[in-house]
């Protein structure tokens, strides 16, 4: 992880400086994992990045995988130069109301536009997938990366009670509680979404949907590193 955030960090700085940087060819390799609420995903995609690694290391040019989620609120942050607890709301999928932003603006010199902090979100997820080899967890990823032709875009579903169920073991809620925090968090998810896309868009540029009901983490994960082989991803 360090590795992706040193690159990334070192190239902006080289822009700044207005140095020569070198594009690359074509962007990607990516692979995007949307989860519907309850779909846990960041186990999974450890153990995916582990074995991606693990058949290629062998491989002549071999560069290695690895995955981000969380750790794009602290560089969309760090682009911004404000603390990552100024811009936590977008990740938490929050909105910030219009008269919010008005005294925010008056009251922080270092203020920056709920617009504003939404576009250097999409625009680091952009660069990093751009780099390749990299998994994106969420994040609208499969939005912000759906044109890079050296991609792989996969959701995570399943039945809603699953889900609820899922929610209510894991964070001792009651049946009914969860169910309601699952519907709410879709909810948010997708509005998450629609604000780096716009609304009533059509997310079946989905490359393949796996119900984690049915399916196991190594199954999927089999079936993912298949469809990557095809697609030349690795």
């Amino acid at each position: 992880m360090s590795d992706i955030l040193f690159n990334y960090l070192n190239r902006r700085l080289k822009e700044a400086e207005g140095k020569d940087v070198v594009p690359p060819k074509e962007p990607g390799p990516v692979v995007t994992i949307s989860r519907q609420s309850g779909c846990s995903a960041r186990r999974l995609t450890q153990k995916l990045v582990d074995e991606i690694n693990k058949r290629t290391r062998e491989k002549e040019n071999f560069r290695e995988w690895d995955y981000i989620n969380k750790e794009l609120l602290e560089k969309a942050a760090r682009e911004l130069n404000v603390k990552p607890s100024e811009i936590a709301y977008v990740f938490k999928y929050q909105e910030r109301n219009a008269l919010g932003d008005i005294f925010a603006s008056y009251a922080n010199k270092y203020y920056k536009s709920d617009r504003k902090i939404r576009k250097t979100i999409g625009d680091v997820i952009r660069s990093i997938a751009s780099e390749g080899n990299i998994i994106i967890i969420g994040r609208a990823g499969v939005v912000l990366t759906k044109d890079i032709m050296k991609s792989l875009h996969v959701s995570l579903e399943a039945p809603l009670e699953w889900r609820s169920l899922m929610i209510s073991e894991r964070y001792d809620l009651s049946f009914p509680d969860a169910r309601k925090s699952v519907i709410e968090m879709d909810k948010k998810r997708e509005k998450f979404r629609e604000s780096f896309e716009g609304r009533n868009t059509d997310y079946t540029w989905f490359d393949v949907i796996f119900n984690r009901m049915s399916l196991t983490e190594n199954e999927i994960i089999e079936a993912i590193i298949n469809m990557m082989e095809s697609k030349n991803l690795i």
